[in-house]
């Protein structure tokens, strides 16, 4: 008996992973690298010259990366990053992050070779795979230019009642830390943020943060690109959005 139990227990240890898995979460189960996630969205999702667009600002890029900025973008800082292309988390990965104990408090197996103990995003990615999993989740992956993707931090949307653009010609506001994005981009955050929610039991939007991409997913409704991309993403990550499943039909 114990013979035939060590001979299939890989293959039950595996079983039981995968209906853990399915239990509790629906989210990306297959890219853990955040690295390979990266060049997954550029090489398999924004697949066409005309669906190169930033998420805020919408700036096109090409293949290789490069941005081309709109002559009235500017920014107040991060110039190092002005013109560089960036994969920016819309729900940013600290919101998810900080329910993971190795984010909060660190694990024995974060430390640095001096010796020092560490925490956060560098350790919670070392040691729990169901945090590389929410963090390399396509669905939440959009490009974005790196001095708003720097700008915008992990800061929450909201609307707010300044009427000065943070960065000129893109219509990106960020005061009080406290973020409105332009209403271009106000649907697809919204369904990323329910997508996230619906997707992983570890991460719960505040009440009013709920409210807000209620009230977005509605206002701005699903497009043909976004459908497209989540079709893409589908083939890739191989699991369903069931936010945008139901709106695309």
């Amino acid at each position: 008996m114990n013979r035939y139990f060590a001979l299939f227990r890989p293959f039950v240890w595996w079983l039981l992973l995968l209906v853990s898995s399915s239990v509790f979460a629906d989210g990306n189960l297959t890219i853990e690298s955040f690295s390979k996630a990266k060049r997954l969205l550029l090489e398999k999702v924004y697949v066409e010259p005309s669906d190169r667009k930033t998420l805020y600002c919408e700036a096109r890029f090409d293949s290789q990366r490069k941005l081309t900025l709109d002559r009235g973008f500017s920014s107040p800082k991060y110039k190092n990053r002005l013109a560089k292309y960036e994969t920016e988390h819309v729900v940013p990965a600290e919101n998810f992050g900080r329910s993971f104990v190795a984010w909060r408090k660190g694990h024995p197996l974060c430390v640095n070779s001096k010796g020092k103990a560490y925490k956060g995003r560098k350790c919670a990615e070392k040691v729990n795979a169901e945090y590389r999993l929410m963090q390399a989740d396509l669905y939440n992956l959009f490009p974005a230019i790196g001095a708003v993707n720097a700008s915008r931090s992990n800061y929450n949307f909201t609307l707010l009642s300044s009427n000065a653009s943070s960065f000129g010609s893109c219509d990106m506001r960020i005061k009080n830390r406290k973020v409105q994005p332009p209403e271009s981009a106000r649907g697809q955050i919204a369904r990323s943020y329910l997508y996230m929610e619906a997707s992983y039991p570890k991460y719960k939007m505040s009440a009013s943060q709920r409210q807000l991409m209620q009230a977005w997913n509605k206002q701005y409704p699903v497009s043909g690109f976004e459908c497209k991309r989540a079709a893409r993403i589908q083939q890739v990550q191989h699991n369903v959005n069931p936010v945008l499943h139901k709106l695309c039909g």
